[in-house]
């Protein structure tokens, strides 16, 4: 699904476990609490996105713009956020392990 526009998506029942959203555009998508785990969502377009307690282990999130996105309680252990834009993302409580990528240092 490269470079589809979704914006402001509410997926309902979708499963979106390991889909392929490369330079989608998400902005405004309600995914909370969904299952992303394993999605390629590289150069995807997430401003303002509510990912609150989304699962995103081993997504790949590479160079997605995630500006202003709540990934409050995110699962991102495993993730690749390697040149993703998080400026004013909120990353409070999120969980990661020694193979998520691409974090700043003190999150």
């Amino acid at each position: 699904m490269t470079g589809a526009d979704l914006r402001g998506m509410n997926p309902g029942n979708v499963s979106l476990t390991r889909a392929s959203l490369t330079k989608v555009d998400l902005r405004m998508s309600y995914l909370n609490g969904r299952d992303l785990s394993g999605a390629d969502l590289t150069g995807a377009d997430l401003t303002k996105a509510d990912l609150t307690e989304a699962n995103l282990t081993k997504a790949n999130l590479s160079g997605t713009n995630l500006t202003g996105a709540n990934l409050s309680g995110a699962n991102l252990s495993g993730a690749d956020l390697t040149g993703a834009n998080l400026y004013g993302a909120n990353l409070r409580e999120i969980i990661k392990d020694k193979d998520t990528k691409g974090l700043p240092p003190g999150s």
